[in-house]
């Protein structure tokens, strides 16, 4: 079972202005073939199908484990999609008439306008819905562990490139935090295939490079030691994972690699305000303090 914290992992910056270009190049970081929608499903599906699970328990900890953050990246990426997104892009009327969303039809994702009300989609940055094809679980430990370190090098390439591509501060801050959390992960997967085959994974990098000192944003996480904390995303399970993470760490500044019992800190969920010109959420302010009235709630207005 998933229990859900109604926090995101990190504090997102909040754009002045709506950056739908940038926000379409982020979107490959969410559906794309090596988003985060990838990496959940994959390692979900491999969590739900590992056999032997007593004998090989930490193994399969580690995965499960790191399904749970997984989500969190998901919904995080999402909400910096919609941070970017947020605002007027038009001229800010109401009427129909005066076609408010006219300058979306310069944008290469129209999907974020005529589907989602300028929100995040499960589709790359082409606008191609995510396919369960991209889920890769073969019932092989080795082969889905190896499977696993590629998909972690791959997302890490297109972080690289999408940083690279703007200097959106919401997209940024992304990016520089899961450059750093993907590196674990890339890392755990390597020492499990260390651990079952003796080869080391390392010496294959970079593939690219999982040094980060490059990328200011990615640089202060590191400063926080989040590339040497694996955190135990359970109030009581997956307590083996430190027999798989442990010792000191390959990459990134020096120290001991450490299994934290908790989640990250966190930040807050931004509440967007509603956009009239797209009907979302599709209430005016008196239908909204009709709504409170009958909820017995203070919406704040």
């Amino acid at each position: 079972m998933f229990k859900r914290v109604d926090k995101l992992q990190i504090d997102l910056p909040r754009p002045e202005e709506p950056d739908p270009d940038a926000a379409g190049a982020v979107q490959e970081l969410l559906g794309g073939r090596f988003g985060e929608m990838s990496t959940l499903n994959n390692y979900m599906f491999q969590s739900f199908n590992f056999r032997a699970k007593k004998k090989l328990r930490p193994f399969y900890e580690l995965i499960a484990n790191i399904t749970g953050e997984e989500i969190g990246h998901v919904e995080l990426v999402s909400n910096t999609i919609n941070v970017m997104l947020d605002g007027h892009v038009g001229n800010g009327s109401t009427n129909p008439d005066e076609t408010p969303l006219e300058p979306a039809l310069s944008q290469d994702n129209k999907y974020h306008f005529v589907l989602g009300g300028q929100n995040a989609l499960p589709a790359d940055s082409a606008g191609r819905p995510w396919s369960g094809d991209n889920v890769f679980s073969s019932g092989n430990l080795v082969n889905d562990l190896l499977h696993n370190f590629y998909l972690e090098i791959g997302a890490r390439n297109h972080k690289m490139r999408v940083y690279q591509m703007t200097d959106n501060e919401a997209a940024r801050e992304l990016a520089g935090y899961l450059l750093v959390r993907g590196g674990v992960h890339a890392t755990a997967y390597a020492k499990a295939l260390e651990e079952i085959t003796g080869v080391n994974m390392m010496k294959m990098l970079p593939v690219p490079d999982l040094d980060n000192s490059k990328f200011k944003h990615a640089r202060k996480y590191e400063e926080k030691g989040e590339h040497r904390k694996l955190y135990r995303f359970s109030d009581d399970d997956y307590k083996l994972l430190d027999r798989i993470w442990n010792g000191p760490t390959p990459v990134g500044p020096p120290g001991e690699l450490e299994v934290v019992d908790g989640l990250p800190e966190g930040g807050e969920i931004p509440d967007l305000e509603h956009i009239p010109e797209e009907f979302a959420p599709g209430f005016d302010e008196d239908q909204f303090r009709e709504l409170s009235k009958r909820l017995q709630y203070e919406a704040g207005m």
